[in-house]
């Protein structure tokens, strides 16, 4: 089975801790982690990246697990994101295509093979500027404080501000730094002229057995500059890799067809200057249970969105 973290039981405690409702049901057929979302309407089962099966016929036993689980707890719906793209076409009636949630698309680097190959894998300008980080003053820490993600909440919050969009709050990021499968990085600068330091980028990680998952990340302007992000990632793939794990998944891409304004853009053609593979997921689907009650969520949501605009 292709089980991502949010499929585990270490992702449960993460919820557990944010203090969401879940249930996780694992055998050796198929395995997923929901959580009960709360919404005016009625409550739904969120299953992110899950459920996992090993082929057509255990994923279907695990819809009819999920399905049976969200009809006895009087559920709305459930949305689902099943990981291997083919299991979309293995989906029931009631199912209706949803807003992707978690990127459908991602791009992940293969880890294996000596140093020297792994290198080679990487963009050549960003590790020329890794090389030369620390003659320029740029230092890169790797932290388990939970209290350090101040540096990551303080760069998003700019950003966020300066495009006008929306960001994880402290509290939420704070636990997420809290979990054992976290790790902070962040990028100090010191100009060599006084004695000041200023942070210039930051990130959170999650690694499970295999994989390391590069979830949240920004930079400053003199970040920007100095090709802060850059010399930072560089530095994520070889630590995971010094840590035996297999994969590094730099977590969603716009598609192929994306337009040319597309958020993701800018994002896209930095991750594909690393010689990885796109993975392609199945996408969110909402399977229904109660059908009038889920037109009325989905006009309050329109309703909402529309409110928002204006």
């Amino acid at each position: 089975m292709d089980i991502l973290i949010t499929q585990t039981k270490e992702w449960q405690k993460l919820q557990d801790d944010l203090e969401e409702r879940t249930v996780f049901v694992c055998n050796d057929k198929y395995q997923y982690l929901g959580i009960i979302k709360k919404t005016p309407i009625g409550n739904y089962l969120y299953c992110p990246y899950g459920p996992c099966a090993i082929d057509k016929d255990t994923f279907e036993l695990a819809i009819d697990s999920v399905l049976n689980y969200a009809k006895t707890t009087k559920l709305v719906f459930a949305r689902i994101e099943p990981t291997q793209e083919e299991f979309k076409e293995y989906l029931p009636e009631n199912a209706v295509k949803s807003k992707d949630l978690n990127p459908k698309e991602t791009w992940v680097l293969d880890l294996t093979g000596t140093e020297e190959e792994l290198k080679s894998r990487l963009p050549s300008r960003l590790l020329r500027y890794y090389k030369a980080a620390e003659k320029k003053g740029i230092e890169v820490i790797e932290s388990h404080n939970p209290e350090d993600i101040k540096y990551l909440v303080d760069l998003q919050k700019n950003l966020a501000d300066a495009k006008k969009i929306n960001t994880f709050s402290y509290n939420y990021l704070k636990t997420e730094a809290s979990q054992s499968f976290s790790t902070i990085y962040y990028v100090k600068y010191h100009d060599g002229t006084t004695d000041k330091t200023e942070v210039i980028a930051a990130g959170l990680v999650f690694d499970d057995k295999k994989t390391r998952y590069n979830l949240q990340g920004a930079q400053s302007d003199l970040g920007r500059k100095l090709h802060a992000t850059g010399i930072l990632t560089i530095q994520l793939i070889l630590d995971a890799s010094k840590k035996g794990l297999k994969r590094f998944d730099f977590w969603g891409i716009a598609p192929d067809d994306a337009p040319a304004d597309h958020p993701w853009r800018g994002f896209t053609e930095f991750k594909k200057t690393f010689a990885g593979t796109e993975v392609r997921h199945a996408g969110t689907y909402d399977l229904i249970v109660n059908p009038m009650k889920y037109r009325i969520y989905q006009l309050t949501r329109k309703l909402n969105q529309f409110i928002r605009r204006k």
